[in-house]
């Protein structure tokens, strides 16, 4: 009777309603699967944080450490998980910024910049540092 202040149901009362959902509820609606992709490609975002981590740990150890790293890197399940790390960020990285116009309200001399110019800014950024990463890499 604690919580009830006195009310007697007498054995019977009502119950919420609560539809079974299946576990894969989200496969249902393209929308929804592409969110649930999105959300569990940090997973593979944290991944190569880690592994740029452990990379410069094995540099900073010396080259001994470093050519172990990369006989590590060198394993056919690891460049596989890479690869499939490269996809996903990437693919992460294109839903991150097709968002941005929507999560960005920039205001420039009082009016609003259209979202179209937003979007453009995110990908000359990415191209611009990419290339900047590549040259430093390469060169």
């Amino acid at each position: 009777m604690s919580g009830d202040a006195g009310l007697d149901y007498g054995g019977f009362y009502a119950r919420w309603y609560k539809p079974r959902l299946s576990r894969f509820w989200w496969l249902r609606r393209r929308s929804y699967l592409l969110f649930v992709i999105r959300e569990l490609t940090s997973v593979f975002v944290a991944w190569s944080v880690v592994y740029l981590f452990l990379m410069i740990r094995a540099v900073s150890q010396g080259d001994r450490e470093y050519q172990q790293f990369l006989e590590f890197s060198r394993t056919p399940w690891m460049l596989a998980l890479n690869v499939v790390t490269l996809c996903l960020v990437v693919f992460h990285t294109i839903t991150w910024f097709s968002v941005a116009p929507q999560a960005m309200v920039v205001q420039l001399r009082g009016r609003r910049v259209p979202g179209r110019l937003i979007l453009l800014a995110h990908y000359a950024a990415w191209v611009v540092l990419t290339a900047l990463v590549a040259f430093v890499v390469l060169v």
